[in-house]
């Protein structure tokens, strides 16, 4: 069936054959191997759009798997213990959308019997669901006539529209959305809007790379005003820039002999908030100060080579160091426990600081 034109996006000037050729071109070249394409299921579609959050695709395949072993429902995973859930998701990084993701299971069993609510406004009200990921859900699995509008999708729509309103300003990223939402026909059939939206990731993904897209393959090139003005590169306008912190943060494993490290749980807020992590320094001087309260030698620590783990915000430095201890010593300890290697993985541990400790 052809796709619909919408005439909304005649009347405002924009390109009307936009959605037919997107929609056409994804279900010729567009992605069709990933799991959660084959299904409208909200709970497996929503976990896939959660966890691809600024993560790659190749990274997510095998965690999405892994949750779908551990939590095939949204009710398995409104139940799981939340230290099983941050085991599950680390590596994954960007912990507050593993809290969010079991925060909101709970909301959609206690609020809503265990069902998805259908609209995008609605599950929108749940924790961690933005407008972006609300729009996918409405759309693929409920066929909700609505646009998303994530990274990728602002930069193929702003490129294409020739839109050069600041995105760092809310107004313009208002004003894009009112576009994007121009452009999806009121007569769109549940069929073209998964096309048309998976079309919008994929191209994005693909050929509408940030640098160097591939515009002589794009199936919106007849129509694209940035390729027109030969200025694809300049879209989209975006002036806020990521400012970078750089810290360094001394690691102290204390070890008994059968190998279990003394992992603490990180405060609520901050950078790994609520997992399991060795204690943290600020300086060595800090680290050397309680190694003294606890009566402990200084001169036993094993230093160890500094490694480097970048943040959004932030780019670690990290020093660890290794201190045996006697099995009975516990002196000063306090909020925290023993956890031996074959306990690590039921834990939500820091990524690196996982490698570390498995790495000995």
């Amino acid at each position: 069936m052809r796709p619909h034109v919408p005439a909304s996006a005649t009347a405002q000037g924009l390109p009307p054959a936009l959605f037919a050729r997107l929609v056409a071109w994804q279900r010729t070249h567009g992605r069709s191997h990933l799991p959660w394409q084959h299904t409208r299921d909200p709970y497996r579609v929503w976990l896939s759009e959660i966890m691809l959050q600024q993560t790659q695709v190749v990274t997510v395949l095998g965690y999405y798997q892994r949750f779908l072993a551990r939590c095939p429902t949204v009710s398995d995973l409104a139940a799981a213990p939340a230290d099983e859930v941050m085991a599950l998701w680390s590596g994954l990084g960007y912990y507050s959308r593993a809290r969010n993701l079991h925060a909101c299971a709970q909301q959609v069993v206690a609020r809503f019997g265990g069902v998805f609510p259908r609209t995008s406004a609605e599950l929108q009200t749940l924790p961690g669901i933005g407008p972006s990921t609300a729009a996918a859900i409405a759309a693929f699995c409920f066929g909700e006539r609505i646009s998303i509008m994530d990274g990728n999708v602002k930069r193929v729509l702003s490129r294409a529209l020739g839109f050069d309103g600041d995105l760092a300003q809310a107004a313009n990223e208002r004003a894009l959305s009112t576009l994007a939402q121009a452009l999806v026909p009121a007569g769109a059939s549940h069929d073209d809007m998964i096309a048309y939206t998976q079309g919008l990731m994929d191209l994005g993904a693909s050929l509408c790379a940030r640098s160097q897209p591939q515009c002589l393959l794009c199936p919106l090139s007849a129509d694209c005003r940035a390729l027109a003005g030969g200025t694809p590169d300049a879209y989209p306008v975006k002036t806020r820039k990521l400012v970078r912190r750089h810290e360094s943060w001394w690691l102290l494993a204390l070890r008994r002999s059968d190998g279990a490290v003394w992992l603490e749980r990180r405060p609520p807020r901050g950078i790994w908030a609520g997992l399991y992590c060795t204690p943290v320094f600020g300086d060595e001087a800090g680290l050397l100060a309680a190694l003294a309260g606890w009566g402990l030698d200084a001169a036993a620590v094993h230093w160890q080579a500094a490694r480097k783990h970048s943040l959004t915000h932030r780019e670690l430095r990290l020093l660890p160091a290794v201190l045996d201890v006697a099995d009975a010593w516990d002196v000063g300890l306090t909020e925290g426990r023993w956890a031996t290697g074959a306990e690590w993985a039921d834990l939500g541990i820091p990524a690196p600081v996982r490698t570390w400790l498995t790495e000995g």
